[in-house]
This record gives structure tokens, C-alpha cells and sequence, in this order.
């Protein structure tokens, strides 16, 4: 399966539901799981460069709208 350019990648969700923050106040803790502040604190200071921002910056804009329940079916 090919995703198209600027089409949402479903890959993405199923990240943030498995990996876990590897450094920082939150070490070990699985992406969704971070407090809103912590990504607030982010989105102010910057999200790290590549694959680890793009979640982050994701999940903050999935929890700044009140969408994290569209992650529930995709807990284990």
C-alpha cells in the first residue's frame, strides 16, 4: 500500500499508541500517554527534529482538539 503525498498516514496513530518517549521528564512513556503540558511545552520550545517531532507535534494537535479517543481503538 502507497500513501500519497499529503494524504494522513494511519501508520502514524498506530506510533503514537506503541512507541515510548525515549528521554526527557517522561522517559518510557508510551506517546499518547504524555500530559497536554508537556507537549505544550514543545510546541513552544519546538518539536525535535524527525520522526519522533512529527508524532509529537501530531499528538498535540490530536489532544488540543479533543480527538484522543480516535487512539483508543488502538491501545492494546
Amino acid at each position: 500500500m502507497s500513501i500519497q503525498p499529503g494524504a494522513p498516514n494511519p501508520n502514524l496513530l498506530i506510533q503514537l499508541v506503541q512507541m515510548k518517549m525515549p528521554f526527557g521528564k517522561f522517559k518510557g512513556r508510551v506517546l499518547c500517554d504524555l500530559p497536554v503540558s508537556y507537549l505544550e511545552w514543545f510546541q513552544r520550545k519546538g518539536f525535535p527534529n524527525g520522526q519522533l517531532g512529527a508524532l509529537l507535534e501530531t499528538l498535540y494537535e490530536i489532544k488540543l482538539n479533543g480527538l484522543e479517543k480516535l487512539l483508543d481503538p488502538l491501545k492494546r
